[in-house]
């Protein structure tokens, strides 16, 4: 009859930029029975220092985020503020 907290992370990719669509999940479970849940959502874009976070998110930024997507990423923020 213990309590588990159990986290899970998953992914979607949108618009051209490639922005990563980050959903982390919380469920307290007992006995495999999923009593409560919660969703935290965040939005991760080229330009965003990806260092210091989990090995999986790094290796979806790294595999997404080429030069050519990075720059076009920039060239539409300067455009924005002129």
């Amino acid at each position: 009859m213990a309590l588990e907290k159990i986290v899970t992370y998953d992914y979607e990719v949108r618009t051209e930029f490639k922005h990563i669509n980050e959903r982390e999940k919380t469920s307290i479970v007992e006995d495999d029975k999923e009593l409560s849940f919660s969703y935290h959502r965040r939005v991760l874009t080229p330009d965003m220092d990806v260092s210091s976070e989990r090995a999986e998110l790094k290796r979806i930024a790294d595999a997404l985020w080429t030069d050519a997507v990075k720059k076009a990423w920039d060239d539409k923020l300067k455009a924005n503020l002129g």
